[in-house]
């Protein structure tokens, strides 16, 4: 097979030579080997979900989306006296509305309101007919928080100044993708995020190794190859499961100068510290990194009990209140 390369390159060139290689190699791999990464990005790894029990008192919500679904939420007022700002809460996937006490009780206590809500398919919110949801982030994720802010727009207690973010792995994702654009939210903090293309990449390079074992050629090919190939998967997701997965990566850039404080940790094995920073890079000033020493995926809140408290309620204090 070498020798084939060696004679076209004399005979067309190096660089045609290689951009045909490149491509009958692509060709190759998205007809072999696409169909185990189809069938591997739709496995839902075992998560730890929370979920919560009704809290009294609470305002429960229905609201709609833009398509037509309705979707179920509660609105948290503060315990204090004056009102210093309002919280949207993005949920984990698969947890309830209720889930998101551990992580707000501390705001609540100091002058914040918060309001979370259920995606579609998800808890008590309806289910959109011949759609799943499963654990990355869908531009029907993405709807939903746009319809939850538009819920909050349209209240009569609504805060004209605008309301902080707080989401957590999927819902943190779901928000900053739908926030981008809506300068409605002025500041954001987020745990165990994680974009679709900068995570399925490198996972890509540990799967084919357990199909393919011409270790030395893969090595050779860069990053962006692997994800022509990734997305052409992705492409056949899309059309079994009537949704697409938009870019976080793009939307990255589109926050500053609103504020991010981004949480991760060290010892996330589904989504890697280095992922969590190479998305992180793509933001833009003012923004922050906090990696939480020996914390699982969504498990920052446990470790770093107290800490994690203090600093998610002192950012929203000089960002929202402020």
């Amino acid at each position: 097979m070498l020798w084939i390369w060696i004679a076209l390159a004399v005979l067309v060139g190096a660089p045609l030579a290689l951009a045909l290689f490149l491509f009958i190699l692509y060709s190759h791999l998205r007809w072999n080997y696409g169909h185990y990464l189809v069938r591997i990005f739709q496995e839902t790894p075992w998560f730890n979900i929370p979920r919560g029990q009704p809290i009294p008192g609470s305002e429960d919500v229905r609201f709609p989306t833009e398509d037509g679904l309705v979707l179920s939420g509660c609105y948290l007022k503060t315990r204090a006296l004056g009102r210093q700002g309002v919280v949207l809460f993005g949920l984990e996937f698969g947890s309830n509305r209720w889930a998101c006490v551990p992580y707000c009780e501390h705001l609540l206590a100091h002058g914040f309101d918060v309001f979370t809500f259920e995606p579609r398919g998800q808890g008590e919110s309806e289910v959109q007919p011949g759609y799943e949801p499963f654990q990355w982030v869908t531009d029907h994720d993405v709807r939903d928080v746009q319809a939850a802010l538009a819920y909050l727009k349209s209240r009569p207690d609504a805060d004209a100044r605008g309301v902080g973010l707080f989401g957590i792995s999927k819902g943190g994702s779901a928000g900053l993708l739908a926030a981008a654009h809506d300068p409605f939210v002025r500041c954001f903090v987020t745990d165990g995020v994680f974009a679709t293309y900068t995570t399925m990449v490198p996972y890509m390079r540990k799967w084919i190794r357990v199909y393919n074992k011409r270790y030395w050629l893969q090595e050779l090919l860069p990053s962006w190859y692997y994800g022509m190939v990734g997305r052409a998967a992705l492409r056949r997701v899309k059309r079994k499961r009537a949704c697409r997965f938009p870019d976080l990566e793009k939307a990255m850039g589109k926050l500053a100068p609103r504020p991010l404080l981004m949480i991760h940790g060290s010892a996330d094995n589904y989504i890697k510290p280095e992922m969590a920073q190479s998305l992180f890079d793509r933001a833009k000033e003012p923004k922050a990194f906090w990696l939480v020493t020996g914390a699982k995926h969504n498990q920052a809140v446990q470790v770093a009990n107290g800490e994690y408290q203090r600093r998610v309620l002192e950012f929203f204090q000089i960002h929202l209140a402020g």
